[in-house]
């Protein structure tokens, strides 16, 4: 038995390797139950930081109501402000297929609309089958999923000690 790992016995921890191929091995005394339970909260925190990406459809039709439309580009607008992508759908259905051009006409005009919210193209539109596609991302930071609430003034405030004096 080395002298290390008598003293690890004596101390009631572990001894664990650092560096094997060193001569003579690196070797560290540590709770290692304890550093397995460290390094999981860390990796626990920081995923919990990592904001989350996701890309959320709306779909469309060429005959859509100025109505339909506001709560769509609301949904939209949304989206963008929790930092998810968008990927916009027109859907063309029988005889609406005769009109594609004035489809991609308005379809341009919707996407513009959004990019005046603070959108940016990232696939421009394109028509596949019967549908034009396009997929838009916002320009700002997506939010953090299970951060902390932002604090408010009150906790701000410089707290009261003893030595302060009631006037």
């Amino acid at each position: 038995m080395t002298e290390a790992q008598r003293i690890a016995e004596d101390k009631g921890l572990d001894l664990v390797e650092v560096s094997p191929t060193a001569k003579p091995p690196v070797v560290k005394i540590i709770d290692y139950g304890k550093f397995k339970y460290v390094q999981q909260k860390k990796a626990n925190e920081a995923k919990k930081k990592t904001a989350t990406v996701q890309l959320k459809e709306i779909q469309l039709r060429p005959n859509i109501e100025t109505a339909d439309l506001e709560t769509k580009l609301k949904r939209a607008y949304k989206f963008l402000d929790q930092g998810d992508k968008i990927k916009m759908v027109l859907q063309f259905r029988g005889r609406e297929m005769a009109y594609r051009d004035n489809g991609m006409k308005k379809f341009n005009s919707i996407i513009e609309r959004v990019q005046e919210y603070g959108a940016v193209i990232e696939s421009e539109p394109k028509m596949m089958g019967t549908r034009i596609i396009a997929i838009l991302a916002s320009n700002k930071k997506p939010v953090k999923k299970g951060g902390s609430k932002p604090s408010s003034d009150k906790d701000k405030a410089p707290k009261k000690t003893d030595n302060d004096v009631n006037a």
